[in-house]
């Protein structure tokens, strides 16, 4: 392998190139060992691009790549596995660190259920193991199907290999029709080592570690090659049901159990967060000794009837949250203090560090946070680390916590140099030149350049093709980059004449490097798919500040259409009618309302955004529930409720096609009012507003 240049001596340019690189070097090899059982790098080799890699992306963190080798585990999804949509999503779990944070997760239950601190409520806590989620579908006690989780929504058919798992078994007896069994795929220590020993002594690689190993032996084409690999299972979960398993969390993992599934002995029940703490405490004192991976204990409210109340957010339920185990600490020298650019203009300053191993990971940068946190200051002014400010060349504690990018925790002032000076925080963008402005009550300072900042538009183009906007098959954040730098793309409404604007595209992009015919076709295939997309994905493909994934679904099915929602935006001037129905969505604040009317007031990006809608056809939002007697309609709660919580009524409106405001206007279609509802009351009666007490609503959405 040739000798590569120190990374710190690279521009951004040839850092981007390498990783881009990388990426294809070190996926192939993957794909060659996982997949094929054929190898075609050495142990060193591989092991010095895997560092290589990592490297990089600590000293560019801003460049690391949607196919980030570091992301990756075994191989990537092979293209001989089928696709399996679930039926339910499977989602991540929320993280706490503290116990605070643990306390945190009890008091919003509590809040959400609106129960008191002294109501009793349960529970279980289990420790989180590190492997490969996996669903088990059984249809009158047969096993018919297996899936990886994927992102989510849709995994890989793994059921040939998950036949070869003994602790999952192929049929059950008095199990429910139709039952749904998840839970983790791992291997323990001793059958690692003894792998590990087997494929030394077949002059193979060694794997990782043991999640590596599982996750690449349950994804093998070959299932024999999984039959091979002494894989375990515990069950924990349940997806889709045709009968309820038990009426809590305990019960019903007893009954998997009696099913003939493993389940972790270590899972309690648990009345109170200091019995959560206790447990969480005994688990981390037999971590080493437990023989398999664990990286912390999860809990989840026992009730299942109070599970289905709480919910779900976008990505995570809110009945459960995993705690995870300490940070793991490391002391090194900070050599810089990078200043790095994101889409919304954003300047990010970023640690240079001398490498050191934090967890198993070497680590080069730290994020900074904002100007105030090299300070030594919070958002709103006060002390942190004891007020002491961090400089190049100061000795810093490093830590890992589940995050991407590491942290900076302290700092010993006892071996800063005499020579350092406070760190002067830029006024000017360092891509563009720009005046970089931090706005009242803002903790980030932003470069005001727009559309003229090179980094700007990059990053705004790779969020616009990223998973949950675009997402155009064969044009990642690498291509992007490539398009834009020779100038075929600016914008995103350029990607949709890519092919018209280079005689019909195929000629030239066909002869480009890592480019062929039929890639070519397929890049124009997938863009000409995307043409046609819904609401919310073009709204948060825009990359609009404040507006996330959720945001833009709320929007989306408050509006309900493109037009509507563009001709809001234009009529949206602060006190106008527009203005006030925006701010009465609920969920939508004034930082959030101007955000949206500030990018569709600004001349140069509204015509980029009119450019861009020119070319789509925009789905209509979908209503969740259209047959229901509140779709469309927009509801308003006020007063005391009595059965439910202010957060659970509403989230039951919206999951029945409703709009939930937090005022009363012309357009409010029902006032729920409880106890103590005042002058919302009043005016729905002046404008003759249908209003319900609690029981009506209740009726009203009944078997909804």
């Amino acid at each position: 392998m040739q000798d590569r240049p120190q990374v710190d001596t690279l521009s951004e340019a040839e850092a981007r190139a390498e990783l881009a690189d990388l990426a294809a070097r070190l996926t192939a090899a993957n794909s060659a060992y996982h997949q094929k059982d054929a190898p075609d790098l050495s142990d060193a080799e591989y092991d010095a691009l895997k560092m290589r890699n990592a490297a990089l992306e600590a000293a560019f963190p801003h460049l690391k790549r949607a196919d980030s080798p570091s992301d990756q585990v075994g191989a990537a999804p092979a293209d001989g596995f089928t696709k399996v949509a679930h039926a339910q999503r499977m989602l991540s779990l929320g993280n706490a660190f503290s116990p605070e944070d643990v306390q945190d997760f009890d008091d919003r239950i509590r809040k959400y259920l609106g129960l008191t601190a002294d109501t009793p409520l349960a529970y279980t806590a289990e420790p989180k193991i590190d492997g490969l989620s996996l669903s088990l579908r059984y249809e009158d006690g047969v096993l018919v199907q297996a899936a990886t989780r994927g992102d989510g929504q849709v995994g890989e058919n793994v059921t040939a290999n998950a036949r070869t798992i003994t602790d999952i078994p192929q049929n059950i007896d008095g199990a429910p029709d139709l039952l749904e069994v998840r839970g983790e795929v791992y291997m323990s220590h001793a059958d690692f080592d003894a792998l590990n020993l087997r494929q030394a002594e077949a002059g193979a690689k060694a794997f990782a570690n043991p999640r590596n190993a599982a996750a690449g032996s349950l994804r093998q084409l070959d299932a024999s090659i999984t039959r091979a690999r002494p894989l375990k299972f515990f069950a924990y979960a349940w997806g889709v049901l045709s009968k309820p398993l038990a009426e809590g969390q305990m019960a019903a993992l007893e009954r998997l159990a009696g099913f003939g599934f493993s389940t972790n002995p270590l899972t309690k029940l648990c009345q109170t967060p200091e019995d959560m703490l206790a447990h969480y405490a005994e688990i981390e004192q037999q971590r080493a000794s437990l023989g398999y991976d664990i990286d912390g204990v999860v809990y989840k409210v026992d009730n299942l009837a109070l599970q289905a109340r709480l919910g779900f957010r976008s990505t995570t339920p809110r009945w459960a949250v995993a705690h995870k185990f300490p940070a793991e600490l490391a002391w090194t020298r900070l050599e810089g203090i990078d200043i790095q650019v994101g889409r919304t203009g954003a300047l990010s300053p970023v640690a240079r560090l001398h490498p050191v191993t934090v967890g198993g990971v070497v680590v080069s940068n730290a994020t900074l946070h904002n100007e105030d946190y090299i300070a030594g200051r919070d958002a709103k002014g006060g002390e942190i680390r004891g007020g002491k400010d961090i400089r190049v060349g100061d000795w810093v504690q490093v830590y890992r916590a589940g995050d991407v990018i590491p942290k900076i925790a302290d700092l010993d002032l006892s071996k800063r140099p005499e020579s350092t000076e406070r760190f002067a925080f830029p006024q000017t963008c360092p891509e563009c030149g720009s005046a970089a402005i931090r706005e009242e009550g803002d903790a980030v300072r932003r470069c005001t350049g727009g559309l003229i900042c090179p980094a700007q538009a990059v990053e705004k183009l790779k969020h616009f093709v990223a998973r949950g906007a675009f997402d155009i098959e064969g044009l990642g954040a690498k291509q992007v980059e490539q398009f834009y730098r020779d100038g075929w793309i600016a914008e995103p409404g350029d990607i949709f004449t890519l092919k018209a604007r280079y005689g019909r595209g195929l000629q030239q992009l066909k002869n480009r490097e890592g480019w062929g015919e039929k890639s070519a076709e397929n890049l124009f295939d997938a863009i000409e798919e995307k043409r046609r997309i819904g609401f919310a994905r073009v709204l948060f493909s825009l990359g609009i500040r404040h507006v996330g994934e959720a945001a833009s679904n709320l929007l989306a099915r408050s509006y309900g259409d493109w037009a509507s929602f563009s001709a809001a935006m234009d009529a949206a001037e602060e006190g106008s009618e527009a203005w006030e129905t925006l701010l009465g969505i609920d969920g939508v604040g004034a930082v959030m309302a101007r955000a949206l009317t500030t990018a569709f007031a600004q001349e140069a990006e509204r015509a980029s955004i009119d450019r861009l809608t020119a070319h789509l056809e925009i789905i209509d939002a979908e209503r969740p529930s259209a047959s229901s007697p509140v779709a469309g309609k927009t509801v308003v709660f006020t007063g005391t409720l009595e059965k439910m919580t202010r957060a659970e009524a509403k989230a039951r409106a919206e999951s029945l096609g409703a709009k939930v405001s937090g005022s009363v206007s012309a357009r409010t279609d029902i006032l729920v009012a409880g106890p103590g509802a005042g002058s919302k009351a009043k005016k729905a009666a002046e404008l003759e507003i249908t209003v319900l007490d609690e029981d009506g609503w209740l009726a009203l959405i009944e078997g909804a």
